[in-house]
């Protein structure tokens, strides 16, 4: 594992056991989404917003509160509806 070899690796995991595991090797760690924040706040990118629509476009999991706190985060706007933040109503459509 690339993170026991080398001291001052960050590795990149979004799934909940391999950060567990992680953690408990006392490895360093972040996901996704504090990538894509670390990348905005070092100015690599100048939105994080169209970069979590292509992920959600591509199946990444992501809540609709998680999104919201990224945003914010982020400094960016949260009201802007999307297909993902939007709540799924069932029932009769016509």
């Amino acid at each position: 594992m690339l993170g026991l070899e080398l001291p001052d690796t960050v590795l990149i995991l979004d799934d909940g056991l391999a950060r567990r595991v992680a953690e408990s090797l006392e490895l360093r760690f972040t996901g996704t989404l504090g990538l894509l924040l670390d990348a905005k706040r070092l100015e690599l990118i100048p939105a994080v917003s169209p970069l979590l629509d292509q992920l959600q476009e591509l199946r990444f999991r992501l809540a609709p509160h998680t999104r919201r706190a990224v945003l914010e985060l982020a400094g960016e706007p949260t009201t802007n509806a999307t297909p993902w933040s939007r709540p799924i109503i069932r029932g009769n459509e016509g």
